[in-house]
């Protein structure tokens, strides 16, 4: 299985390398792309998915990564 990579961009979403299967809150499987972004600023017009309104709704990120939580 390959590995799969999530990273965390400054003031941006996450980006998402590997393959992964994304599945929605009713258990819906998303066709994704290897490689996509997930939107974490809350103003993405397809949520899930990053549009880059990051960029223009000003966003900023409190954190980098912080450690899980169980």
């Amino acid at each position: 299985m390959e590995n799969v990579r999530i990273k965390v961009r400054e003031n941006g979403p996450y980006l998402v390398t590997g393959v992964v299967t994304l599945v929605d809150a009713d258990g819906t499987p998303y066709q994704v792309e290897q490689n996509f972004v997930l939107c974490r600023c809350g103003g993405s017009q397809s949520k899930p998915f990053c549009d880059g309104s990051h960029k223009t709704n000003g966003f900023t990120a409190g954190e980098r990564a912080g450690q899980p939580t169980e």
